[in-house]
């Protein structure tokens, strides 16, 4: 059997992914699935993704990590990234979703009222508990730490002289608690050396009361990995200590099993485009300036995309679809229905575009492009804004999975238009970046050495033979051996 065909074989098996780096290079990796669940029309996944928008919320070197992931990924089924973290001393392992609308790292505490004690996920729920943890210590009140936590939730302090918290969202569950600060442990590659539990200290929240959709088992987790920009972040916390650039990256597989990267550090690739963070934003806002469709630019007054009060543009990997302030939203579809070619039969269903066609998508339907500040363009393909929901008389159904918000003027691109693409948030530069890529091919990342030095890391096969120890890695794709499944079941006409 050829060394390669072992090597997948073995990585397959043992569900791990191997992270190393060279030098006196620093950088995180973690590789991210999704967890599938039943299929789901559209106004499910609308709602589903309402209430991801309500978690908008209101307003020593340590080397390469790898954090295991469990779960799998099917663009075509409702799902979640998670990852898992060990806290503690002794640690113990929590899976959390990851989360780039909110800031804060949370698990469920022991003692915690509405928690789930189970979940639809097939995991093993866990409490912390800070008294079984020898590391452990609470941020008081008078912690300067304690005001950094205000600039994320609802601070206040307990009659214990605790910092406490209250995250509030839109769709009004929510959790509450108070700060912990504790010893996460990664499993690390320095040099030549691999080690095991190396830790860096970190602030994160210890939840005693949940609420609302949370408290609900079927796709359950012990918290949150939010991975905004705020100072109790833990990119924020971890870059701040020199552990980690202050940069992460993801990669996310839509076809074949999915499966996906996230990288504390940067991703590079030669065909990477760069945009600008607005400035003094809490999420990740950037100027979306035009849209065209099959090279025509749309008629739409730029100043809705602009960020200015609630209205906004907003890359956001936590949500499912994609949505466009309603004054985008007719102009786009019209242009998409217009620019089909071939044996298409547009109809509607429940106020959603569709598209009755036995042919191929990517020849029939028009390339989309958007345009954002700085010259940056993101393409996508018919795949990328079109979701096969059911078949009528065994012919299939495509729907326009690019959704409407009525009333906000917000645009949020989610995981449709993120898949199969390099995502970079740096966060030290202020700008976003992506490319199109197949995500399960190995990645290069980037970082600056104490010295300085620029180093370049790539996930593919592990190498020691470098005179400058760079080393590679294999990024680990869990394939899932599974009947593919429809994603929004029938469809409702």
């Amino acid at each position: 059997m050829p060394p390669a065909m072992i090597l997948l074989l073995t990585a397959v098996a043992l569900l791990l992914t191997a992270v190393v780096v060279g030098g006196e290079g620093k950088s995180l990796m973690l590789t991210l699935e999704r967890a599938s669940h039943e299929g789901v029309g559209v106004s499910q996944l609308r709602d589903r993704d309402r209430v991801r928008h309500g978690r908008l919320l209101q307003q020593q070197p340590v080397g390469v990590v790898d954090f295991q992931v469990e779960g799998t990924y099917d663009p075509y089924l409702v799902g979640l990234y998670y990852t898992r973290v060990k806290l503690g001393t002794p640690p113990k392992e929590f899976y959390v979703q990851i989360d780039t609308g909110s800031d804060v790292l949370w698990v469920s505490c022991n003692p915690c009222n509405g928690c789930p004690t189970s979940s639809g996920l097939q995991i093993e729920l866990e409490f912390f508990d800070p008294q079984s943890s020898s590391t452990a210590s609470p941020i008081s009140c008078s912690d300067q730490r304690c005001a950094l936590g205000a600039q994320s939730s609802d601070s206040g302090c307990s009659d214990q002289n605790q910092c406490g918290y209250t995250f509030q969202y839109g769709d009004g569950s929510g959790t509450s608690g108070y700060y912990v600060y504790d010893s996460m442990y990664f499993d690390s590659i320095v040099g030549n050396s691999v080690t095991s539990n190396n830790s860096a200290s970190v602030v994160f929240g210890c939840s005693t009361s949940q609420s609302g959709d949370l408290t609900k088992p079927d796709r359950a987790v012990d918290g949150i990995f939010g991975f905004g920009q705020q100072g109790l972040s833990v990119i924020s916390q971890l870059s701040s200590q020199g552990v980690t650039p202050n940069a992460f990256s993801h990669c996310l597989k839509g076809e074949n099993g999915g499966g996906g990267i996230l990288v504390l550090g940067q991703i590079v690739e030669p065909n990477m485009v760069y945009t600008p963070l607005v400035p003094s934003q809490p999420h990740y806002n950037v100027n979306l300036q035009s849209i065209a469709v099959n090279g025509q630019r749309l008629n739409i007054d730029s100043s809705i995309f602009a960020t200015s009060g609630n209205r906004g543009t907003i890359i956001d990997s936590g949500t499912t679809l994609a949505y466009l302030a309603e004054e985008a939203y007719d102009p786009f579809v019209s242009a998409i229905t217009e620019a089909v070619s071939g044996p298409v039969r547009p109809i509607l269903s429940k106020g959603t575009q569709c598209y009755v066609t036995s042919s191929s998508v990517s020849e029939n339907f028009p390339p989309v492009t958007l345009n954002f500040a700085g010259g940056a363009s993101m393409t996508l393909r018919p795949q990328d804004y079109l979701l096969q929901q059911s078949s009528i008389s065994g012919i299939p159904v495509w729907c326009v999975g690019i959704q409407k918000i009525q009333g906000q003027g917000i645009t949020i691109l989610g995981d449709l238009v993120l898949k199969d693409k390099i995502v970079v948030y740096d966060l030290g530069g202020q700008r976003i970046g992506w490319a199109n890529y197949d995500c399960s091919s190995s990645v290069n990342v980037s970082t600056t050495t104490s010295t300085g030095k620029t180093e370049f890391f790539n996930a593919g096969q592990v190498d020691n033979s470098a005179d400058n120890q760079v080393f590679k890695l294999i990024p680990l794709t869990i394939i899932a051996l599974l009947l593919h499944l429809p994603f929004f079941g029938m469809l409702p006409l």
